[in-house]
């Protein structure tokens, strides 16, 4: 390997400001044109992964200051490279940097200490570039970044080099090589477009690769959260996507509210004072066009987008949201734009825009973010250490997270304690009681300062000092995956090694054990605790402010995960785990060495796994309808009846040591009502380009063993759907009311390649409604997810919109969002765990609720069909944010229908949203199954 380093003298010469150039000429880095044959920028011109990949290896060879590390493999199994960009000297001392990046986020050493590593050490800097893919301008920045930081030999780059470790991935390598790929097909530059990309630029979820990093499903998200949060802690996280605002050119932070109040106030003002920077370089330049704040939707409350993770360890995370093209278009003009304000303080011309022209304001941009760091290296790395210790010392010791409804009490309480004081009679108020009651009516009025200790610390709103999941529980796998979400995030677990107790109840070794007094004290609490998201208006009395992304998630009790939380302090036989995934124990299979069967839970998600293998190998497997118990555990409705085989015992002893299903051996047959179930041939369907809901769904099929096939409009409209299907899916997304149901523009047929064509068309009521019809008749299940489920109507189920009034003509019209909005937050929910859709749910659970159809369906003599989810009640929000709640009261969410010899299923909720909801992943299963079920009696 060659490496060509910078003399020390001149090294010297470039610190003293003196000019590099008339000293010795640079290092030989071979220039991208070389490789490309064109330059980075150029119009009409992309590079793909393959080719940056290339130009980094050979980058890397040339120059002392990168070094290119392969941090995983992708879904399409190619290496993701990232480059480490710093001064040969930090090179060669480069573990020793990371060790301190690491040891001041972990923030478990005195103040000292951390001081003096705060001195030694190097602001650690991360910038991607890529992770949407179709925001082109990222990775092309990303790679001309690279190439002037290894080429330039300026005085400020080489201040940047001393000072910083620059960290520079591309997160999505899939999706560049396929949107370059795409763009570039075209011979003819003027006709190349990215218009018309025909299937999702990842794999599985496109777009959403960017809303996984809570729960770490992908593994792209997986290798990049373990440089993040495991690996190297930087202390400035630069997160890069496109397209900026109209009429201006990018949108840098600061951002708009609300901000999370779990993490550390630290972040909110370091993502100001790194914006600021941001903005003032541009400024400098004279490159106008940049915005903050509310011109954009972008705030901090939600966890899951790369950027916003890292809020909750305590890292400053940024955002830039750039215009920009490899076909050149228009800065169009937009009057109220040019006058410039607090949030857009230099307005830009409308103008013919060029693709250079971005990736020079990229540079600009990120040049800002070094310059930051190097000027502030120290202050970084000692406020994320104070950041740290403070989340340590809150999980230590009593402490209390002031949330938007704790104030609404302290308000609530406020107002009644001064009423009551005004009823006594002036002659008994104090001066400061009667200053009180005279600010009543004032913007900002003041409540009696004892309340701050009696409501906002009461002890009842304490934060918990840990939690405990115990190994006591009916699905113990998926509360090993959620112990594997913390891990993924670099959360600290601890593992019982015996039995132990805590407040007089004792847990079973191979508990988990999760403890508040850690430097990621936020990323705990907003894996375990619900979200309190403010009531944000447009303005008072006016609709709302819709969320970025969404108001409420809690992790654990999605996953429906049973834990404790503890409020004192407590300790055990508890020993740290490291980063490594967790697999459940090995189960037991109980019961007699030679038995006639199993029993096994429906309580257990990965019991489905289980029947897909059994049925896979020809086995015979049953849904019991009554509810068993052995030795004393309850399985649950549904519960799994498996004769014994030699084939089916190894199956089950199998699943039993590797998946940890305990399965139970009987002597006796069971006898009483069952489903004898049968191997499925399932039909996906999505649209060209991909839909990301059919994507997940193809995710967790393969997570589950599920084999299936997706398919397209053109195959449902062409009839004949049962001979090669029993259950057809349509994914929220895929399917809406209409003439013409949701409408996707699609492109002509002979504008893309053949290979493609037989994806394109839409789901509509006139042409793919009627062959779906027959299909159900026919003995076939359709089972639609979301806002997909509004297909029932179109099928002949009557049923009608729950959330509407009557207006003042008399029509039933949808309430308007002023009365009833909840965006994305989880709910609580009724379920008939007694019907088949909802074996093995608990009678009362939880749902992810995202503006999701709400039926109200009417009873037909000619159509059976069954309640299986809906509100019941007024108080239904356990977390997030919800407006109207009680209008839900008696919608349903989940119903099952006879229709002719098949089943229609509908499941409104998000119930497999993101492959996060795991409590209601068994509405999906058994809606899987059951259509094609043999009832029975044994």
């Amino acid at each position: 390997m060659i490496k060509r380093p910078i003399d020390r003298l001149l090294r010297g010469a470039i610190l003293c400001g003196l000019a590099v150039s008339t000293l010795v000429a640079a290092p030989s880095i071979t220039p991208p044109k070389e490789m490309l044959g064109f330059n980075i920028g150029d119009d009409y011109h992309m590079a793909n992964y393959t080719q940056i990949s290339t130009m980094m290896k050979k980058w890397d060879e040339e120059s002392d200051r990168l070094k290119v590390v392969n941090i995983g493999t992708t879904v399409e199994g190619r290496p993701m490279l990232m480059g480490i960009i710093t001064s040969p000297e930090n090179h060669a001392k480069l573990d020793y940097y990371q060790d301190i990046s690491r040891r001041l986020s972990v923030a478990e050493m005195p103040e000292d200490e951390a001081e003096a590593l705060a001195q030694e050490g190097k602001a650690v800097v991360w910038i991607d570039g890529g992770l949407h893919a179709t925001e082109t301008v990222n990775a092309q920045s990303l790679a001309e970044m690279i190439y002037q930081m290894v080429s330039l030999e300026d005085r400020e780059t080489m201040r940047f080099l001393d000072d910083v470790i620059l960290l520079m991935p591309i997160p999505n390598p899939d999706g560049v090589e396929l949107v370059a790929n795409w763009y570039m097909r075209e011979e003819d530059p003027e006709k190349r477009s990215l218009n018309y990309l025909p299937v999702l630029y990842h794999k599985y979820v496109g777009h959403d690769n960017n809303r996984d990093s809570i729960m770490n499903n992908m593994p792209e998200t997986i290798n990049q959260n373990k440089v993040l949060f495991i690996d190297w802690n930087p202390q400035i996280m630069h997160n890069v996507h496109q397209t900026g605002p109209l009429g201006q050119v990018i949108f840098i932070p600061p951002f708009r509210d609300p901000f999370n109040y779990n993490f550390d106030p630290l972040i909110p003002v370091g993502i100001e004072r790194v914006g600021a920077a941001m903005h003032a370089r541009l400024l400098s330049k004279g490159m106008g066009g940049s915005s903050m704040r509310s011109n954009a939707p972008y705030s901090t409350w939600w966890n899951g987008g790369m950027r916003t993770a890292v809020y909750y360890h305590n890292q400053i995370g940024l955002l830039t949201e750039i215009i920009g093209n490899p076909t050149p278009g228009p800065v169009p003009l937009v009057p109220e734009k040019q006058l410039p304000d607090s949030e857009r303080p230099m307005a830009i011309k409308p103008q013919m825009w060029h693709y250079r022209m971005s990736i020079d304001y990229m540079i600009e941009v990120e040049r800002a973010v070094l310059d930051y760091a190097s000027r502030n290296r120290e202050q970084l790395l000692w406020d994320i250490y104070k950041m740290g210790r403070r989340s340590i010392e809150k999980g230590e010791t009593d402490s209390w997270t002031i949330s938007p409804t704790r104030v609404n009490k302290l308000k609530e309480e406020g107002a009644r304690l001064i009423e009551e004081l005004e009823a006594a009679g002036k002659e008994t108020m104090t001066e400061e009681v009667a200053m009180r009651v005279r600010w009543r009516g004032g913007k900002n009025p003041t409540v009696p300062a004892e309340l701050y200790e009696t409501v906002l610390q009461a002890p009842d709103a304490r934060d918990a000092r840990g939690y405990i999941i115990s190994k006591d529980q009916a699905d113990f796998p998926t509360a090993v995956k959620f112990v594997n979400v913390l891990l993924k995030q670099g959360i600290f677990v601890d593992l019982a090694t015996a039995d132990f107790e805590v407040n007089g109840k004792t847990y079973p070794a191979g508990s988990y054990v999760v403890k508040a007094n850690q430097s990621f004290r936020p990323a705990i609490r907003d894996m375990f605790e619900p979200q309190d998201h403010p009531i944000d208006l447009e303005y008072p009395g006016g609709p709302p402010m819709r969320p970025y992304d969404i108001a409420g998630w809690t992790p654990v009790v999605q996953m429906g995960v049973d834990f404790d939380r503890v409020f004192e302090d407590f300790d055990g036989p508890f020993e740290r785990q490291s980063f490594e995934m967790q697999k459940p124990a090995a189960a037991k299979v109980y019961g007699p060495a030679s038995p006639v069967g199993y029993l096994v839970s429906h309580k257990i998600n990965d019991a489905v796994i289980l029947t897909n293998r059994l049925m896979k190998a020809g086995e015979e497997v049953y849904w019991l309808k009554d509810e068993r118990t052995v030795d004393g555990h309850a399985l649950g409705t549904g519960t799994l009846w498996i004769p014994a085989t030699a084939e089916s015992s190894a199956i089950v002893k199998t699943a039993a040591s590797d998946l940890g299903i305990p399965a139970f051996g009987v002597s006796e047959e069971p006898t009483g009502e069952a489903m004898k179930l049968k191997p499925i041939r399932i039909g996906l369907v999505d649209l060209y380009g991909g839909v990301m809901p059919s994507g997940w769904l193809r995710w967790m099929f393969e997570q589950y063993e599920f084999d299936y096939e997706v398919i397209f409009p053109q195959v449902l409209d062409a009839g004949n759907l049962r001979a090669a299907f029993d259950v057809i899916v349509v994914p929220s997304s895929t399917y809406s009311e209409g003439s013409r149901g949701r409408f996707r523009r699609m492109p002509e047929p002979d504008t893309i390649p053949e290979e493609y064509r037989s994806m394109l068309g839409q789901l509509t009521q006139s042409e793919s409604i009627p062959p779906l019809k027959t299909f159900v008749a026919e003995g076939g299940t359709l089972l639609a997810i979301g806002s997909s489920s509004v297909i029932g109507r179109s099928m002949g189920l009557p049923v009608t919109d729950h959330l509407t009034e009557w207006n003042a003509q008399g029509e039933r019209v949808p309430l308007d969002s002023k009365k009833f909005y909840v965006p994305g937050s989880i709910l609580r929910a009724k379920f008939n765990n007694k019907t088949p859709l909802a074996y093995g749910m608990p009678s009362d659970g939880y749902v992810f609720f995202d503006s999701s159809p709400v039926f109200h369906r009417k009873d037909d003599e000619e159509i059976h069909a069954e309640q299986v989810a809906w509100f019941d009640g007024t108080d239904l929000l356990y977390s997030g944010w919800a407006m109207g709640e009680h209008y839900l009261d008696g919608g349903e969410v989940a119903t099952s229908a006879k229709m002719g010899e098949g089943d229609l299923v509908l499941i409104s909720i998000e119930a497999t949203f993101r492959a996060t909801p795991h409590g209601t992943f068994k509405l999906f299963f058994n809606g899987l199954y059951q259509g094609q079920a043999e009832e029975l009696e044994l």
